[in-house]
């Protein structure tokens, strides 16, 4: 059995690490490199920085603050955020980052999943999808969640990894912040469907909801910010308390 991971997501804006509940309400919660550095001593296997505010104000990523992080910590990175070419995807990981992870501009322009895994390979590329329950349907959304598209989220996830995408980040919005579990049906499904990792996010608010998510709803990875800033759950007892669930983690 593959080691689940857990990854604290660090989301971003002006250099400061925020939260909000559904991307509103956002609250400043540390800068962005102190506390990388404290989850990788941490025990956490992976780190996840979104920078929240890329798409909507047409800026480009974080890219000094993405080399800061590079040298602070020694664990994989993932760094998404107003990338909409193979340019801001090279910026990125020639400064340090393991990973990309696009969105908003991968559903206007779902070639750019093909072109950047092409250059650089599938494990380079996160797919990240944010969707929300509308009528029963599973409706993906784009800028922070802001706009509902035309595309749902199994068709659209699987297209995904036909273009080469490597991981699946899937963000419920309807459970973003709140701490009341994670969408654990969805999850199950699109780790039943698909070959490649599913990465869970939105909803985290207790450690049977990630002993949920891992077991019941088969995510290959947790990812979980408010519990992790605020010190509700310390990362190795986290880690403890999976392994007596039965759960394998690192």
């Amino acid at each position: 059995m593959v080691a689940k991971r857990i990854i604290p997501c660090l989301d971003v804006k002006n250099g400061l690490v925020v939260k909000g509940i559904n991307f509103e309400g956002l609250k400043e919660v540390g800068d962005a490199v102190e506390m990388g550095r404290k989850y990788s001593q941490e025990g956490a296997d992976e780190l996840v920085y979104l920078d929240i505010s890329a798409t909507n104000e047409g800026r480009n990523t974080f890219t000094e603050l993405v080399e800061r992080i590079a040298d602070a910590i020694n664990i994989p990175f993932t760094v998404g955020g107003g990338i909409s070419s193979i340019d801001d995807a090279s910026r990125l990981l020639d400064r340090g980052a393991d990973k990309v992870s696009i969105n908003s501009a991968a559903v206007m322009n779902p070639s750019l999943i093909d072109n950047i895994a092409s250059k650089y390979g599938s494990q380079f590329v996160v797919s990240a999808i944010d969707a929300k329950m509308i009528d029963g349907k599973w409706v993906v959304t784009t800028h922070a969640g802001k706009k509902p598209t035309e595309k749902e989220l199994y068709s659209w996830a699987k297209e995904v990894q036909e273009r080469g995408a490597g991981e699946i980040l899937f963000t419920s919005m309807d459970h973003d912040g709140t701490k009341s579990g994670y969408a654990v049906e969805a999850y199950k499904c699109l780790s039943e469907m698909l070959s490649i990792p599913v990465i869970a996010s939105g909803g985290a608010g207790c450690v049977k909801d990630i002993v949920d998510v891992l077991s019941l709803g088969k995510a290959d990875a947790a990812l979980a910010a408010s519990i992790f800033h605020y010190g509700e759950i310390a990362i190795r007892d986290l880690k403890l308390e999976l392994k007596s669930n039965g759960i394998k983690v690192r």
